[in-house]
């Protein structure tokens, strides 16, 4: 008899995950190795690669590495002829390489600003727009882009940070206005503030033992009193990657421990 849990099965799919070496990224390839993905990451340089391999090895996850920068179109296309030649459609793309640069928005330069974009909104573009001629001819895809608070609010610092997440929210919804009636499915997750290698030092106790300041700031505004981890992304990565979400399009689950949802304690 069929069982509701064979509908967030992915046996047999076949994922790309970009910027797959560490932190959420690993946690979706993971996540997704283990519910019967075969999954692909890519990075930009071979020792993130072999690291990253050394990684999954430890943890008993069988994954694919390859170098691709996912801002260059002509290297997108060529590891996208690679992956279906070897292991046949991408049916779960996860736009998940991005970086953030934390500049007051007047000392920025122009270069950084479009750095920043080309990384987080550009790739996505070029990405997505490589795997979906897969896509509509197997007539079945998942693409899942990983927003952001950012994609909502606004913080200092992260003009192009936020810029670049928002327009990250809007393609999404495109991909799914234009591609919907194909059977494609492009949604988002918005992680909130998760611990990882790159926020430790914002939760590192001071001399005195006490909370960093901007670690106290977070979890008093987030409902649930903690930092999110890699892992609380894995259920909602596999939900929007399965079968399970067909009718879920174009949405920003955001996985953020209720910070959105929350306007924050009254001062004592």
């Amino acid at each position: 008899m069929s069982s509701i849990l064979n509908s967030f099965s992915l046996e047999g799919k076949v994922a790309w995950v970009t910027g797959g070496c560490y932190g959420i990224g690993y946690a979706i390839a993971k996540a997704y190795s283990q519910a019967g993905a075969t999954v692909i990451f890519n990075a930009r340089k071979e020792e993130h690669i072999q690291k990253a391999l050394e990684d999954y090895k430890k943890d008993g996850i069988t994954a694919y590495g390859y170098l691709c920068d996912v801002t260059k179109e002509e290297e997108v296309h060529k590891l996208v002829k690679e992956i279906e030649q070897k292991f046949g459609t991408i049916d779960i793309l996860v736009n998940n390489a991005g970086i953030i640069k934390r500049i007051p928005m007047c000392e920025m330069s122009v270069d950084d600003f479009k750095e920043v974009i080309d990384i987080d909104l550009t790739a996505p573009f070029i990405v997505s727009k490589a795997v979906i001629p897969g896509m509509l001819q197997k007539g079945h895809g998942k693409i899942i882009n990983i927003c952001s608070m950012m994609s909502e609010l606004g913080r200092e610092t992260v003009s192009a940070y936020a810029s670049a997440k928002g327009g990250l929210k809007m393609l999404t919804r495109n991909i799914c206005s234009e591609y919907g009636e194909a059977n494609i499915q492009c949604n988002a997750i918005g992680p909130g503030y998760i611990a990882t290698p790159q926020t430790a030092p914002l939760r590192e106790r001071q001399p005195d033992g006490s909370r960093h300041p901007f670690d106290s700031f977070i979890v008093s505004k987030t409902p649930a009193a903690r930092w999110g981890t890699p892992e609380d992304l894995m259920g909602p990565a596999i939900f929007l990657a399965s079968d399970a979400s067909d009718f879920v399009n174009g949405q920003v689950l955001y996985v953020d421990g209720g910070i959105l949802a929350y306007i924050g304690k009254q001062p004592k």
